[in-house]
């Protein structure tokens, strides 16, 4: 199935059905980035960029990982 064809689907689909996409989408980028397949773009640099500064100037300001996950498991 070519991109045009794709793209002339995706607005057949339901909700449930699109949102599953977006994430297959987000999933398969996150892979390309860890798997160093895929470039953040410059937006995602400077960001990445801006928020090492603030850990740099303050380490201590954040969660760490176990922390973060018991907030989430509630």
């Amino acid at each position: 199935m070519s991109k045009a064809e794709i793209l002339a689907e995706l607005p057949k689909l339901n909700a449930v059905e699109l949102r599953e996409i977006h994430d297959r989408i987000f999933q398969l980028e996150e892979e390309g980035l860890f798997h160093g397949r895929a470039q953040p773009s410059e937006e995602e640099k400077v960001m990445l960029d801006r928020e090492f500064e603030d850990y740099s100037r303050n380490p201590d300001a954040g969660s760490d990982w176990k922390e973060v996950q018991s907030r989430v498991k509630g």
